[in-house]
C-alpha cells in the first residue's frame, strides 16, 4: 500500500512537471512565430496624413509617429530631395515610401524594426554588409560611473541604457553618418558624433538647472517628464538657504501642503519635536481630553505623520530632526496615490524620501562646514504691566477700597498699609521683569566633516557631526554627535554598498519649568531675602492671595534635573546585480538599534507635586527619582527586480519585489523616593522603591509584495500603475492582509508638433491619478485581547490573570482613497513655470478607541469609527525674471488650500462628545487645576464638522443693560446661561490659503535669498483675552495691558468684555464663547541668507575647491491679526546665523 502511494505521488509530480514543460514550449513557439511575422505585419501598417510643402524628414517623422518603425538616414542627403506635398489615406508604409522616393536616387530597406534610406545601387546583400558595434563607459566629472544613462541614436528612438558600471553597448547597421545622444537626470545632455571608433567614452557634467527632473520614490528613480504622480523635490543647496540646522522647518518653504502643526505652547523648545502633516489631517490620534498635559508632541503611533524613508529604509521623524543637513543630497515629498502606493499601508499620510550624498571616486575630497548662531528669545507678543502700572490697575479695580458691607475680614487700616508697602517697593525701584528671569541669549555651533574618495572599484566615505543647541530657557539643551562610514565596491556587474552610522542625542529640560508661571508673577515682588537667598514662597500680601504662592526662582536653585540621552546604531547593506542590460536585481538590509534613557530628579526641598513625599514636619523622607529606559531593534529588508528599457519609442520602467519589516521594543521604568540630599540622586541612596518596576515589550511585523510600472510612449503618453499587498501583525486574525493600488495617466502636450511650432511652450503636461493606500498607526497589540498577571495576589493554584483590554479580530485597515489631477506649464525658455493640482483624499474606517462601560472591567477597545475628507488645491509659481552671465533673479510663490470635513462618526465619538460636555458641567473649586480647562475650547466630533473646528457657545455679546453675556442656544433662543450642550463649531483653525513667497538673486559670487510665510482665512480662539483680560484675577496675577479697555462699567455701555471684578473676590470664569473667536491672518518673515563664494582664482591658489561665507536670519518678524501671547510654556526665538563651508 505504501509503495502504491509513493508511486502515485511520483507519477503526479512527474505529470505536473511535464505539463509545465509543455506550457513553456508552447509559449516559446508563440513568441518565435510572432517574431517572424512581426516584420511582415509591420510593413502592412497603414498611415494617413495630408502635408503640404514639407521636407522629406517631416514626412518620415510623421510615419514614425503613426507606426512602430524607426528611420535611419543621412539628414544632409534627404535635404537634397527638396520639399513635397503628399496626401495619404490608409496606405501601407511601403506604398507611401515608394511615393516619397519616386524619381529620386534613394530607396529604402526594412531591417528588424528599422527602415533605412539608402542610395540606389547600394549593396543589398545583408550577409555581406557588416554591422557596427559601439561600446563605452559613461562617468561624471569625478570619474564615478553613471548607471542608467540613456544612450540613443540621434533622430531615432532606439538605444540602450548604461549598466551598474556605467557601461553600454549598441549594435547598429553601418551608415555614413550618425551621432549618439547621452542623457541623464541632473546632467547636461551630450551629443557625440560617430567617427569610426568602436569605443566612445563620455564624461557628463552636472546641470544644476535640471537636478529636480528626477523623482526619487525610494524604490526606483523615475524621470519627472514621464511621471504622473505628484511630488516635490528639494535640493540640499535650497534647504540650507532657509535653515542650516532644521531640515523639517526648511521643507515648509518649498511645499505649502507640508506643514508643521502649530504648537503655540512650546515655541522654540529644542526638545519639542515637530508634528508634521501633508494635505491636512485625516486621523484622530490622541483626543484632546485624553492628552498628557506635559507632553510636548505626539509622535508615537501618530495617525497623521507621513512616512520618512532614508536611502530606501524607514526612519523616524526625530532622525530627520537631528540630522546634519550637509549630508542630504535631496528630499522628495510624495503626495498622491501614484507617488506613494509602493509603500501601501505606510503611505496614506504621504512619504518623505531623503537621499544622502554617496561617496564619489577620484581624488580625496574633504568638505567641512561650521555654523554658528546667536539665538535670543522673542517676547514681542507679551504685553504685561510693569510694577507701577500693575499697582495702579489694582487701585482702579478697587482692591484697596474699604467696603463696610463686606465680611469684615479686612479693615481700612490693613488695606492702606498693604497699598503703602507695595507703593514703597515701586518707589524704591522694585520692578521685576519676570519674563527675563528664566531666559538667556545663547551661542550655538555645529560642525560637519565629510571625507570621500577611492577608485571606480572601491569608494569610501567618512562623516563626523557635532551640534550643540542650547535653548533660550536656561538649562535646556539638545546636543547631537554622530559618525558614519560608507564603503562601496564595484565588481563587474555587482555593486555592494554598506553604511554604518552612529548618533547620540543628549537632552535636558530647563529647571525653570513652565514659562507661564513667570508671566503671572507680580512685578513689585522681590524673590530673594536680604542675604540674597531665594525665598521658597512669595510674600503674602493679604486676603485674596495664596499664602503659599511658590517662588518660581526657588526651584531652579535646587538640584532638580530632567535629562535624557538616546543612541542609535544603523547598518545599511545593499547589493545590486545588473543581470543583463536593463535588468537589475537589488537587495537591501537595514539593522537599527536604539537605546534611550531619561532621569527626572526632584530635590528633597522641592515643592513640586511630582515630588511624591513633600518635606514636612511629619515627613522627613523626601525627594523623588524617576528612571525610564527603552530599547528598540528593527529589521528592514526588501528585494526588488527592476526592468528599464527603451524599445521603439516605448520606455518601460518596471519593478517587482518584497518588503519585510520587524520592530521590537522594550521599556522599563522605576520610581525611587526618600533621598538624604539633593546632591545624592542615585538609586542607591533612596530609602525605598515606589511600587514595582514598570515593564513593556512589543513586536510589530509588516510584510509587503509590490509591483510598479512606469511607462511612456515617445515621451508623450504616460502611464503609472502600482499594486501592493500588505500584511500586518497589528490587526486581528481576520484582517491581516489588504491590497493597495494606484493608477495614473498623463500626456506631454508640448511634444506635439502644433505646440512645438508655437515656439514659446517649453513644457505642458497634464496628469491624473487615483488609488487606495492605507495606514496602521496604532500600538502593536491594540487589536488583540490582552491579559494582566496579578502579581500582587497569590493563590494556592498559582498566579491569577485578568482581562486587561478587549481585542477586535474584525478591526480593519484604515484606508485613504485619493484622486489627484494636475498640470505643469513652462513658457519662454523657463521664464515662467506654473504647477497646479487638485486633490480629493477620503479616509475611511478610521481607527480609534471605542468607549465601553466600566462594568466590563476596562474602558475602551479599538474599532473603525469614522470617515474624514480632505480636498483642496495647490499652486507653485516660479518666475526667472532676469538671467545673464552674471545675474540671476528668480521669484517664487506657492499656495495651498485644504478643506477638512468629518463625513461619518460612530457612537463611540458621540460618547466622547458627552464626556467633553460633562467636563464643562462639573462644579470645580476655584483652585482646582482642572478648572483652567473649562475656559478652553475642546474639539468635538460632529458630521459636517472638521478636525480643526473651534467649539463654543454662540454669543450676542455683552448686554448693555446689565453687563451679562447673552448666549444663543442650539434652538436659536437667547439665554444668559452657558450650557455645554449648546456648543457648536464657531470656526476652524485651518486656513483657506497658506504658503510662501520670496526671491533668490545671484550676482557673480554673491547670492541673496529670502522668503516669507503667510496664512489667511482661518480663525483662532484668543486665549490671552480670556486668561489675561476677562478671566484674570487682577489682585493675584499680572495682566495684559488691555485689561481696562472696553470693559462694561455701567448700564448703557457697549463693551467687548464683562465688568472688571471689584476688590479681591473670585473671578467668574468665562467658558468658550464666540466672543473670543477671531479671524487669523498672519505674515512672517521666515528667513534671509546672504552668501559669498570666493572666486576660483583665489581658491585655486589656496588649493581649495570651494570656500563660501554666509550670513542668515530666521524667524525675523511675525505679524498677526490676533494679538495673543505666543510660546506660553516655552517662548519663541529668533536666530542670527554665520557659516563657513570649505572643500579641499
Amino acid at each position: 500500500m505504501e509503495k502504491k502511494q509513493l508511486c502515485h505521488r511520483f507519477y503526479r509530480g512527474y505529470v505536473k512537471k511535464l505539463l509545465m514543460l509543455m506550457k513553456l514550449c508552447l509559449l516559446f513557439i508563440c513568441v518565435f512565430t510572432l517574431t517572424l511575422s512581426a516584420s511582415s505585419f509591420a510593413q502592412q501598417e497603414r498611415v494617413s496624413f495630408d502635408l503640404k510643402n514639407v521636407s522629406v524628414k517631416v514626412l518620415l517623422d510623421e510615419i514614425q509617429k503613426q507606426t512602430n518603425w524607426c528611420f535611419l538616414f543621412n539628414p544632409e542627403q534627404t535635404k537634397q530631395l527638396g520639399k513635397l506635398s503628399l496626401r495619404v489615406e490608409n496606405e501601407t508604409v511601403e506604398e507611401v515610401l515608394n511615393r516619397i522616393l519616386k524619381d529620386t536616387d534613394k530607396t529604402f530597406k526594412f531591417k528588424n524594426d528599422l527602415i533605412m534610406i539608402v542610395p540606389k545601387g547600394a549593396v543589398e546583400d545583408d550577409k555581406s554588409k557588416k554591422n557596427i558595434r559601439i561600446v563605452g563607459q559613461v562617468t561624471d566629472n569625478k570619474k564615478l560611473p553613471l548607471p542608467g544613462v540613456t544612450v540613443i541614436v540621434k533622430g531615432l528612438t532606439i538605444g540602450t541604457a548604461t549598466d551598474g558600471n556605467g557601461r553600454y553597448a549598441l549594435t547598429l547597421p553601418k551608415t555614413e553618418k550618425l551621432s549618439l545622444l547621452f542623457s541623464f537626470v541632473g546632467m547636461k545632455t551630450r551629443e557625440v558624433a560617430y567617427t569610426g571608433k568602436d569605443t566612445i567614452n563620455v564624461v557628463m557634467k552636472e546641470d544644476v538647472a535640471t537636478l529636480e527632473d528626477v523623482v526619487v520614490t525610494g524604490y526606483m528613480n523615475i524621470r519627472n517628464s514621464s511621471f504622473t504622480g505628484n511630488a516635490v523635490t528639494v535640493k540640499k543647496e535650497d534647504l540650507l538657504k532657509v535653515s542650516k540646522t532644521n531640515v523639517i522647518k526648511a521643507l515648509q518653504t518649498f511645499d505649502p501642503s507640508f506643514r508643521i502643526k502649530e504648537n503655540n505652547r512650546w515655541g522654540s523648545d529644542p526638545n519639542a519635536l515637530p508634528e508634521v502633516y501633508i494635505r491636512g489631517e485625516s486621523g484622530l490620534g490622541v483626543k484632546q481630553l485624553d492628552s498628557d498635559a506635559l507632553s510636548k508632541s505626539n509622535l508615537v503611533d501618530n495617525p497623521n505623520l507621513p512616512t520618512f524613508i532614508m536611502d530606501g529604509f524607514e526612519v523616524s521623524v526625530s532622525k530627520l530632526y537631528d540630522m546634519d543637513p550637509n549630508r542630504i543630497e535631496s528630499i522628495t515629498i510624495l503626495k498622491d496615490a501614484t507617488a506613494t502606493a509602493l509603500y501601501g499601508s505606510r503611505a496614506a499620510n504621504g512619504v518623505v524620501v531623503i537621499t544622502t550624498i554617496p561617496p564619489k571616486a577620484g581624488k580625496l575630497n574633504i568638505d567641512y562646514s561650521i555654523v554658528g548662531d546667536i539665538t535670543f528669545p522673542d517676547l514681542t507678543d507679551y504685553h504685561l504691566l510693569n510694577a507701577k502700572e500693575k499697582l495702579e490697575v489694582e487701585r482702579l479695580a478697587g482692591c484697596y477700597d474699604f467696603d463696610k458691607n463686606n465680611d469684615g475680614y479686612t479693615d481700612k487700616y490693613t488695606l492702606d498699609k498693604e497699598y503703602s508697602n507695595k507703593l514703597a517697593n515701586v518707589v524704591k525701584g522694585v520692578d521685576t521683569y519676570w519674563l527675563a528671569k528664566p531666559l538667556q541669549t545663547v551661542f550655538n555651533h555645529s560642525h560637519s566633516l565629510y571625507i570621500d574618495g577611492g577608485s571606480e572599484s572601491v569608494r569610501f566615505g567618512i562623516e563626523l557631526q557635532y551640534a550643540n543647541q542650547d535653548g533660550v530657557m536656561k538649562g535646556s539643551l539638545r546636543d547631537r554627535m554622530g559618525a558614519g562610514v560608507s564603503l562601496a565596491y564595484n565588481y563587474k556587474t555587482f555593486l555592494v554598498k554598506n553604511t554604518v552610522t552612529y548618533q547620540r542625542v543628549r537632552t535636558k529640560e530647563s529647571p525653570y519649568g513652565n514659562f507661564a508661571a513667570f508671566a503671572k508673577q507680580l512685578p513689585y515682588d522681590t524673590y530673594k531675602d536680604e542675604d540674597g537667598v531665594y525665598n521658597p514662597t512669595m510674600k503674602y500680601w493679604g486676603r485674596g492671595s495664596d499664602s503659599r504662592r511658590v517662588n518660581p526662582m526657588y526651584e531652579p536653585s535646587l538640584n532638580n534635573f530632567n535629562k535624557g540621552s538616546s543612541e542609535e546604531f544603523i547598518n545599511n547593506l545593499s547589493v545590486n546585480w545588473n543581470i543583463i542590460d536593463g535588468l537589475l536585481l537589488k537587495g537591501q538590509l537595514s539593522l537599527t538599534k536604539t537605546i534611550g534613557n531619561t532621569k527626572r530628579f526632584y530635590d528633597p526641598l522641592s515643592q513640586q507635586s511630582a515630588n511624591l513625599n513633600i518635606l514636612s514636619l511629619k515627613n522627613v523622607n523626601s525627594g523623588t527619582l524617576y528612571l525610564d529606559n527603552n530599547d528598540g531593534f528593527s529589521v528592514d529588508m526588501n528585494a526588488t527586480l527592476s526592468f528599464n528599457k527603451a524599445l521603439n519609442g516605448h520606455m518601460i520602467n518596471a519593478l517587482t519585489g518584497i518588503s519585510v519589516q520587524e520592530d521590537k521594543s522594550k521599556s522599563n521604568g522605576a520610581t525611587y523616593i526618600g533621598f538624604p540630599s539633593g546632591t545624592l540622586s542615585s538609586p542607591e541612596y533612596a530609602k525605598e522603591m515606589y511600587q514595582k518596576t514598570r515593564f513593556n515589550e512589543s513586536t510589530k511585523r509588516l510584510v509587503g509584495f509590490l509591483f510598479s510600472l512606469n511607462y511612456s510612449y515617445k515621451d508623450i503618453y504616460l502611464l503609472d500603475a502600482s499594486v501592493r499587498m500588505d500584511g500586518s501583525s497589528t490587526f486581528g486574525s481576520d484582517q491581516r492582509f489588504a491590497p493597495f493600488w494606484s493608477f495614473g495617466l498623463g500626456v506631454n502636450l508640448h511634444k506635439y508638433n502644433f505646440i512645438q511650432s508655437l515656439g514659446f511652450v517649453d513644457q505642458l503636461k497634464l496628469r491624473a491619478s487615483y488609488g487606495q493606500i492605507g495606514k496602521a498607526n496604532f500600538p502593536a497589540y491594540a487589536a488583540r485581547s490582552t491579559y494582566d498577571i496579578a502579581t500582587d495576589e497569590w493563590y494556592k493554584t498559582g498566579l491569577s490573570t485578568r482581562l486587561k483590554a478587549l481585542g477586535n479580530k474584525n478591526l480593519t485597515w484604515e484606508t485613504t482613497n485619493t484622486f489627484d489631477i494636475g498640470a505643469e506649464l513652462s513658457l519662454f525658455g523657463d521664464l515662467l513655470y506654473v504647477k497646479g493640482s487638485y486633490y480629493d483624499k477620503r479616509t475611511i474606517d478610521l481607527v480609534n478607541d471605542v468607549t465601553v462601560p466600566t462594568s466590563t472591567g476596562f474602558t475602551s477597545y479599538r474599532d473603525n469609527v469614522g470617515e474624514v475628507l480632505n480636498k483642496g488645491y495647490e499652486f507653485d509659481v516660479r518666475v526667472s525674471a532676469y538671467q545673464t552671465k552674471d545675474w540671476s533673479v528668480i521669484f517664487n510663490f506657492n499656495l495651498a488650500h485644504n478643506k477638512n470635513r468629518i463625513e461619518k462618526i460612530s457612537e463611540s465619538l458621540r460618547a466622547y462628545n458627552e464626556r467633553v460636555q460633562e467636563m464643562f458641567s462639573k462644579q470645580l473649586a476655584f483652585n482646582d487645576p482642572d478648572k483652567e480647562l473649562q475656559s478652553q475650547p475642546f474639539l468635538q466630533y460632529v458630521e459636517g464638522g472638521s478636525l480643526n473646528s473651534i467649539f463654543g457657545v454662540r454669543s450676542q455679546g455683552i448686554n448693555p443693560a446689565d453687563g451679562q453675556e447673552v448666549f444663543v442656544s442650539r434652538n436659536g433662543q437667547l439665554t444668559k446661561v452657558w450650557a455645554a450642550s449648546d456648543q457648536v463649531a464657531l470656526g476652524t483653525s485651518e486656513p483657506k490659503a497658506q504658503g510662501t513667497f520670496g526671491f533668490n538673486i545671484v550676482y557673480k559670487q554673491f547670492s541673496l535669498f529670502t522668503n516669507f510665510m503667510y496664512e489667511t482665512g482661518g480663525q483662532r480662539y484668543n486665549q490671552t483675552l480670556v486668561d489675561k483680560v476677562e478671566n484674570v484675577n487682577v489682585y493675584t496675577d499680572n495682566v495684559d495691558e488691555r485689561v481696562l479697555t472696553s470693559r462694561w462699567t455701567k448700564p448703557g455701555d457697549k463693551a467687548k468684555y464683562k465688568s472688571l471684578v471689584v476688590g479681591r473676590n473670585v473671578v467668574e470664569q468665562t467658558k468658550p464663547t464666540s466672543r473670543f473667536v477671531q479671524d487669523y491672518n498672519v505674515l512672517s518673515w521666515n528667513s534671509l541668507e546672504l552668501g559669498y563664494d570666493l572666486p576660483s582664482g583665489i581658491t585655486n591658489k589656496l588649493n581649495l575647491s570651494m570656500l563660501r561665507f554666509s550670513f542668515g536670519m530666521n524667524d525675523i518678524w511675525h505679524l498677526s491679526s490676533v494679538k495673543q501671547e505666543r510660546g506660553t510654556s516655552y517662548p519663541f526665538a529668533r536666530t542670527v546665523t554665520f557659516s563657513i563651508k570649505v572643500s579641499l
